[in-house]
C-alpha cells in the first residue's frame, strides 16, 4: 500500500473505501489484508483529512449502525488522544523509561543482541520477523498485526516495551504519540492494570488465513509493573483567536489549518516539524520524507510558508510577531519541544470542535467513552470546526 503525502490523496482514499465503510469493514477488519482496511491513518495523523470528513463521508453512505465498526475506530484514535491530554505526565514517563532503556542497550550485550535483531526481523519468529520487516519497508502495519507484534515483543522477546513503542514510533507514517504509546501500555498491563493481549498462535493462523502459525510464543502474559494513573486533568478547552495580525505557527499534527486561517488575520504563516523528534534514534527516512511532503502539499494549498527545524528557530521566529496562533498541539513531540518555548500570554492554542467536544469524556476506558459516540456524532452536524469560548 503506498501513501502519497499529499491531502488530495487522502480525499481519493476516503472515496474509494466508504463504499466498504459498513458490514464489509466489520466483517474483514481483524484479517491482516490491506484490501479490509481505509489506508486513511496518516493522512488522519497529520490531518490532512479530518476525522469530521471522514465521518461525513461515511454516514453519508452508511447507517451509523452499519458503519459501527469503522466509526469506533475513528474515535479510538481521538479517545487516546483526549485520554493523554488530561494525563500529560504519561507520555514523559513513556520517554523516560525510553531513554532508560536505550541506556540498558549500550551496557547489556544480549539485550542489544536481542533488540537488534526483532528491529531487523531476525529473530526465528517467522510472522514476527514478516511484520517487522514490513514495517521497516513500508511505514504500515495492519492494525491486528501491530498487537501481535507488540505481545510477541513484551511476552515472547522479554523486551523493554519502550523499545517497541519506539520502534514503531520511528517507522510508523500514522505515528500517533497518544495511540502508539497507549497502545503499547494495554498490551503490556499498564493502561487497562492487569488486562494484557497475549498473541496466540491460532488466532495468528485464523486472521493470516493459514499464512503464519509461529511456534515458541508465550503461553501467559503477566502484566508489567508500572506507576498508577497520574490524576486526571481538565481536558484543553481551547483559546479564543486574537484581534490584530498574528504569526500562525503549524505542527505536523494538523496541515488542514483552513478552518484557522478563516478566523485570523495572519501575517505569516511557519510550520515547525518535529518528526525528527519522535525518537531519539534516527527515525525512518520514509516517515521524514512523508512529513516533508505534506508540508510541501500544504504550501501548494495556502502559500509560502517559513519552515522551522528547531525550537530555536520558533523562539527566534515568534520574536518578529505580536501574538502566535497555533492548533492545539496535542501531547508528543511537537507539544513537547514548543511547551518551554511559547509564552503563554502572547500564544493562542485553537481547539478543532471534535476535539473538544470528544476528548473530556475521556476520562476512564473506552467502554465508558463509547457510550458517548451517539452524541458526539449528532453534535458534529452543523458545528463549526473551531471552537471559540467567548461565543460558546
Amino acid at each position: 500500500m503506498e501513501f502519497t503525502p499529499t491531502r488530495q490523496a487522502g480525499l481519493d482514499r476516503l472515496h474509494d473505501f466508504v463504499p466498504g465503510a459498513g458490514r464489509a469493514y466489520a466483517t474483514g477488519r481483524n484479517f491482516d489484508e490491506m484490501d479490509n482496511v481505509s489506508g486513511l491513518s496518516p493522512y488522519l495523523r497529520h490531518r490532512l483529512v479530518s476525522e469530521p470528513e471522514v465521518l461525513d463521508a461515511v454516514l453519508a453512505r452508511h447507517t451509523p449502525a452499519a458503519a459501527e465498526k469503522f466509526i469506533q475506530e475513528v474515535y479510538w484514535r481521538t479517545y487516546w488522544k483526549g485520554w493523554l491530554e488530561m494525563r500529560p505526565s504519561v507520555w514523559a514517563q513513556y520517554r523516560a523509561g525510553l531513554q532508560a532503556a536505550l541506556n540498558r542497550v549500550q551496557t547489556e550485550t544480549g539485550l542489544r543482541r536481542d533488540w537488534e535483531a526483532a528491529c531487523a526481523g531476525e529473530t526465528g519468529i517467522d510472522a514476527f520477523d514478516h511484520w517487522s520487516r514490513q514495517l521497516a519497508e513500508t511505514g504500515y502495519l495492519h492494525n491486528h498485526a501491530r498487537m501481535w507484534v507488540a505481545s510477541i515483543w513484551v511476552f515472547t522477546l522479554r523486551l523493554p516495551w519502550e523499545l517497541g513503542a519506539d520502534f514503531f514510533l520511528r517507522h510508523l507514517l500514522d505515528g500517533d504519540p497518544a495511540s502508539n504509546t497507549l497502545g503499547w501500555r494495554w498490551v503490556a498491563g499498564l493502561q487497562t492494570p492487569g488486562k494484557t493481549y497475549l498473541a496466540r498462535p491460532d488466532n495468528i493462523a485464523r486472521y493470516t488465513r493459514g499464512r503464519f502459525r509461529p511456534e515458541g510464543l508465550a503461553q501467559e502474559a503477566p502484566a508489567l509493573d508500572g506507576p498508577p494513573h497520574p490524576p486526571r486533568m481538565d481536558a484543553p478547552a481551547g483559546d479564543a483567536p486574537p484581534r490584530g495580525r498574528v504569526g500562525v505557527l503549524l505542527t505536523e499534527d494538523d496541515l488542514t489549518p483552513d478552518w484557522l486561517l478563516d478566523r485570523v488575520d495572519p501575517a505569516e504563516v511557519a510550520v515547525f516539524d518535529a518528526t525528527a523528534l519522535r525518537s531519539p534514534l534516527h527515525v525512518s527516512p520514509r516517515v521524514l520524507s512523508f512529513a516533508a511532503g505534506a508540508v510541501q502539499d500544504l504550501e501548494a494549498r495556502i502559500g509560502p510558508v517559513t519552515r522551522l527545524a528547531t525550537s530555536e528557530a520558533v523562539t527566534d521566529w515568534a520574536a518578529g510577531v505580536e501574538a502566535i496562533v497555533t492548533p492545539h498541539p496535542p501531547m508528543g513531540p511537537a507539544a513537547e519541544a514548543l511547551a518551554p518555548v511559547l509564552s503563554e500570554g502572547r500564544t493562542h492554542k485553537l481547539l478543532r470542535a471534535h476535539d473538544r467536544r470528544a476528548w473530556p469524556h475521556a476520562t476512564a476506558g473506552f467502554f465508558k467513552f463509547k457510550k458517548r459516540i451517539p452524541d458526539l456524532l449528532r453534535a458534529r452536524d452543523g458545528q463549526a470546526e473551531l471552537f471559540d469560548p467567548q461565543t460558546a
